[in-house]
């Protein structure tokens, strides 16, 4: 009898150092194809921190998202602003700002394509 337990003891013994062996392997794995790969941050991603960088360099709230689109180059946005409160709030003063980004998100440039009213549309034919 006790040979018996002692080949079963043996037999779990190989099979539970079996099981660390293979585990150890699919981590390593996963960890080379991220590693070769970087992660492309999401377009919300990158919508959210567009508009935080711009608010920061500009101090002014931006409220929409007008434009996104991807490109060579990362990514491009038209953000629109509030400039300056009025009251009341249709009369406050908005502005469209050309956001560029590179792949990784980070704002490369800016700069303000128009400036108008909130309650006023533009005029047919433009923009």
């Amino acid at each position: 009898m006790s040979n018996t337990n002692s080949t079963s003891d043996s037999q779990d013994a190989q099979q539970s150092s079996r099981k660390p062996h293979t585990s150890r392997k699919t981590p390593k794995s996963q960890t080379s194809q991220s590693s070769q790969e970087p992660r492309r941050p999401r377009p919300m991603e990158v919508l959210r921190e567009a508009r935080a960088q711009l608010a920061e360099l500009t101090g002014m709230t931006a409220e929409s998202v007008s434009s996104f689109e991807q490109t060579d180059e990362g990514w491009a946005l038209e953000v629109e602003v509030l400039e300056l409160e009025r009251v009341p709030d249709t009369m406050s003063l908005m502005a469209s700002y050309q956001v560029e980004l590179d792949a990784d998100g980070q704002l490369t440039g800016y700069r303000r394509v128009r400036r108008y009213e909130r309650g006023r549309a533009d005029a047919r034919g433009s923009r």
